[in-house]
């Protein structure tokens, strides 16, 4: 898959550390490597981080030692990582630091659709977008190259077709780790203003530099042809589908292919200035074309998703670009056969099933409408035949959404979020309620694993009480239930006693997840080595 290629180059490019949070598509990067008997024999530290956040800024002190690493999220992780992601480009790297970002259009399982490439051009740093599986696996051996080279991060936007689909790809050979080398300049990354300053300084004169290596690396490639009627630039995975119309014969049109950013304004300019008109195709947001049409000023026809021959939102596929050239779907001989879909549900024997089933009988003496939720599996309680939920926005947001709506009076106000989603960004909006005694239940769905995206380590696995009395919380309002029919009265009253107090509770509903069994076990038995050990 495109997520092990990345992988695989990281080992190869010798790299000493990754870190990630569980986010589909981006999840298995982070798990190949884990697994890689070669990653182990070269000692490479693969760890699970609480989230993004976290995952990035300890990716930036393996950077800052000299050393090779890699951090990966989904393109809604990178917001939780905004913060150090956009200053890592004002500090830089010393050893080569490459961030995955794997984007998700059509909203397979996201909140959003959102394109990384803005973040990279955001920040100023150099963006990679592979448009298969063999130029993933070759750019990020080039990307920690000019990472160094630079002394910048790099940015890698896929998005999931890329990640998920599957391809043969050609090894380099493998590089040996780098030694522990500190920066040159021991206050490179203290980012006081006036330091911050000269930093920025040194970032804006490297983006000539970003240019010409997008330039002359070989990624963006003029691909000519005859008919100068139209051009075609065209970023990313977007290539393929393109040439799938086209196996048969040669397309008649320049192609320019896009996939590394920034783009050198001369190549662009010369593309644009030798046809009549241009059409953009990009996965994700019209950035390429938003800049030809506002920016670039040629006074060219430039066709795409802002004029509607492409579709504005959701995925591309080679359908969509033939109907966009006008041609039949048979002219590609390839047929997609969609299966009628169906909502998702929890798994028979859910956990999750008797908990709702519990807060729904304890929640009738009150008005509707009173439930946050968060992201995980049990956000499935929004649907039939549980109807549960009121709200899924971000990770976290369930906590601060009941504080905000009890505070504005809806009292009580119910959170219902999932053990790692806690550990992840419910933490510190337990602090907010417990520093304020805000009337909220918090029902934390504790599974004892990442379920959602595979069956991960929770890291809230042996600590989840302890951190919560540690945010300060009363002992005295802190349950922990055992979600089964045969305990159902007796959860229920537990949950009624807490709606009824005007302050802070957290109830803790633990039972396993019913398909990561065998996971759970192996977790709990390097939770007890690790506790010996102690």
């Amino acid at each position: 898959m495109g997520d092990e290629a990345i992988a695989q180059a990281a080992i190869d490019a010798g790299i000493s550390a990754i870190y990630a949070y569980p986010g589909t598509p981006s999840t298995e990067i982070t798990e190949y490597v884990q697994k890689s008997k070669q990653a182990k024999e070269n000692k490479i530290v693969a760890h699970w981080s609480a989230n993004e956040k976290t995952a990035v800024e300890t990716a930036i002190g393996v950077s800052y030692t000299g050393k090779r690493t890699m951090a990966c999220m989904k393109h809604v992780g990178l917001n939780v990582a905004a913060d150090p992601f956009m200053n890592s480009a004002i500090t830089g790297a010393n050893g080569g630091m490459i961030f995955v970002s794997a984007d998700d259009p059509s909203m397979h399982s996201s909140q959003n659709e959102q394109d990384s490439r803005f973040y990279g051009k955001f920040a100023l740093i150099p963006v990679l977008e592979p448009h298969d599986q063999q130029e993933a696996y070759d750019m990020v051996h080039y990307g920690f190259d000019i990472s160094e080279k630079y002394g910048t991060p790099v940015l890698m936007r896929i998005t999931t077709r890329l990640a998920h689909s599957r391809s043969g790809v050609t090894l380099q050979d493998p590089k040996q780790q780098n030694e522990l080398r500190m920066p040159s300049d021991l206050r490179q990354f203290v980012l006081l203003p006036a330091l911050a300053r000269n930093r920025y300084s040194l970032l804006l004169g490297k983006q000539e530099y970003f240019m010409k290596e997008s330039a002359e690396s070989g990624f963006n490639k003029l691909i000519d042809a005859h008919d100068r009627s139209m051009g075609v630039i065209v970023s990313g995975i977007a290539y393929n589908y393109l040439m799938e119309n086209f196996q048969d014969k040669n397309f008649p049109h320049p192609i320019l292919r896009i996939t590394q950013y920034p783009i050198q304004d001369k190549m662009i300019q010369d593309f644009v200035n030798s046809v009549d008109e241009v059409m953009v195709i990009e996965e994700g947001y019209p950035m390429i074309e938003e800049q030809l049409r506002g920016f670039m000023g040629f006074g060219k026809n430039v066709k795409g998703r802002l004029d509607g021959t492409l579709p504005r939102q959701g995925e591309l596929n080679p359908n969509i670009l033939a109907k966009a050239f006008g041609f039949d779907y048979e002219h590609t001989n390839i047929t997609y056969d969609f299966l009628a879909t169906r909502p998702p549900q929890l798994c028979p024997g859910c956990p999750h099933i008797d908990s709702y089933i519990a807060l729904n009988e304890a929640m009738e003496e009150y008005s509707s409408g009173r439930v946050m939720s968060d992201i995980g599996c049990y956000t499935l309680g929004a649907l039939p035949p549980f109807n549960s939920i009121n709200s899924c926005v971000d990770m976290g947001a369930s906590i601060t959404m009941a504080k905000g709506a009890a505070d504005a009076g809806l009292v009580p106000a119910v959170s219902v979020i999932g053990d790692s989603t806690f550990i992840h960004s419910g933490i510190t909006g337990l602090i907010d309620c417990v520093a304020n005694n805000t009337p909220v239940t918090i029902l934390i769905v504790d599974n004892e694993v990442v379920a959602m995206t595979g069956g991960q380590k929770s890291l809230a696995m042996g600590r989840l009480e302890s951190i919560i009395l540690g945010c300060g919380l009363n002992p005295l309002h802190l349950h922990i239930i055992d979600p089964r029919k045969k305990h159902h009265k007796e959860n229920v009253d537990i949950f009624k006693k807490e709606l009824a107090y005007m302050g802070t509770s957290v109830i803790i509903a633990r039972r396993e997840c019913i398909v990561a069994l065998d996971a759970i076990k192996k977790f709990r038995t390097e939770n007890e080595t690790i506790e010996e050990t102690k």
